[in-house]
């Protein structure tokens, strides 16, 4: 039987299937882009839900395994080498569990390396950016009186949603045909803004109708479908 008593995560999550794919995730934009991965590629996985309302995110336990106090991370009892291992950012976990499986990232050099590149696009622009105008728009920041940084945050959320527009023209997903890790990563952060953050007018999203479309066409998918909801809110 699969030991996992040496990561203090455990001790606070216990693993009761140590065998399978541990995630610690919340279903935010960032912690669905790993349930949904999990999900298309049918990897047996178990569920630990982070609550931010009691902060565990900053307890001892989720520390250890994540330094930076953020969801999602992982514990892979069956890492490289047949060893366990914890891994944290989605980017990151994405790409582990794209190469782990053969599944939503290229073989092929060239067409690896665009797909990488649009997932870091999304990693440093759509998220980043996105997230603030959620802020400033949704949360907090809306109570502001200087409406500057919102509207800073809504040009450049607009400005990225062309980006994204323009390279959908004539293709079924980012990376064309094939539906990749770009995706997975990418249209959480869409349905998010314009769906919670409710930022679809501010945005002009009617403008995106390259956009519009594939959305409605990734939230179809059945593995998006269950991915969105996990971990499920307690009743």
């Amino acid at each position: 039987m699969t030991d996992l008593s040496a990561f203090p995560i455990t001790k606070k999550w216990p693993a009761r299937h140590p065998e399978r794919l541990q995630l610690y995730s919340l279903p935010t934009p960032n912690g669905v882009k790993v349930s949904i991965m999990l999900e298309e590629t049918g990897l047996p996985y178990e569920v630990h839900r982070v609550a931010f309302d009691r902060n565990d995110q900053l307890s001892p336990e989720f520390l250890s395994l994540n330094p930076n106090n953020k969801i999602p991370a992982i514990l892979d009892p069956n890492g490289p080498g047949g060893r366990p291992l914890a891994l944290f950012e989605s980017g990151a976990i994405l790409i582990y569990l794209a190469e782990k499986t053969g599944q939503f990232l290229p073989q092929d050099a060239a067409a690896r390396y665009e797909t990488l590149q649009w997932l870091m696009f999304q990693m440093g622009g759509v998220g980043p950016m996105f997230g603030q105008l959620g802020f400033f728009h949704k949360f907090a920041g809306k109570d502001y009186e200087d409406k500057r940084p919102r509207d800073r945050y809504a040009a450049e959320s607009r400005r990225l949603l062309g980006v994204l527009n323009q390279r959908l023209a004539g293709r079924e997903w980012i990376m064309g045909a094939d539906y990749s890790i770009a995706d997975i990563a990418t249209w959480p952060w869409v349905r998010n803004l314009v769906g919670f953050y409710g930022a679809g007018d501010l945005v002009g999203f009617n403008d995106f109708p390259e956009v519009a479309r594939v959305l409605a066409r990734f939230v179809e998918r059945p593995a998006v479908q269950r991915g969105l909801n996990i971990p499920a809110t307690p009743v």
